[in-house]
């Protein structure tokens, strides 16, 4: 009885600690340079950024061992704050002007060691495709 209790709470342990923490920090370490943009829930209108604007700004994502979080956009830096990992989610917490921040999650559905995609929900959530650099 005491064994099959054990073994019970074990296998709870190891699903909570599996289920809370999917993405691997280690795997995010890094510069991803986007090579796609789009917006799932858009108006079909303007569902993805071109191939040629990409090219031309050279977007990336760099994500600091010490929860740094940039992304550069024709070489400037267009946001930067601190992240955490929840599971399948990047929560970032954005700075702002006047020392105001802001905090919200990007949705990782892929990550391995050459790529990721990302995405902010919602309708006017984007989904970016980037590898590393």
């Amino acid at each position: 009885m005491i064994n099959k209790t054990l073994l019970f709470f074990a296998a709870a342990l190891l699903c909570l600690t599996a289920c809370t923490n999917r993405v691997n920090p280690k795997a995010l370490y890094g510069d991803w340079k986007y090579i796609k943009i789009d917006h799932p829930q858009g108006d079909g209108l303007t569902d993805t950024i071109s191939t040629d604007t990409l090219m031309a700004k050279a977007p990336f994502i760099t994500f600091s061992k010490n929860n740094e979080l940039k992304i550069t956009w024709g070489g400037k830096i267009l946001s930067q704050g601190k992240f955490t990992i929840s599971g399948d989610n990047i929560n970032f917490t954005e700075n702002l002007a006047g020392g105001q921040t802001r905090t919200f999650p990007f949705y990782v559905s892929k990550l391995d060691e050459k790529s990721i995609v990302f995405e902010t929900l919602g309708k006017d959530g984007s989904r970016v495709t980037a590898i590393k650099k």
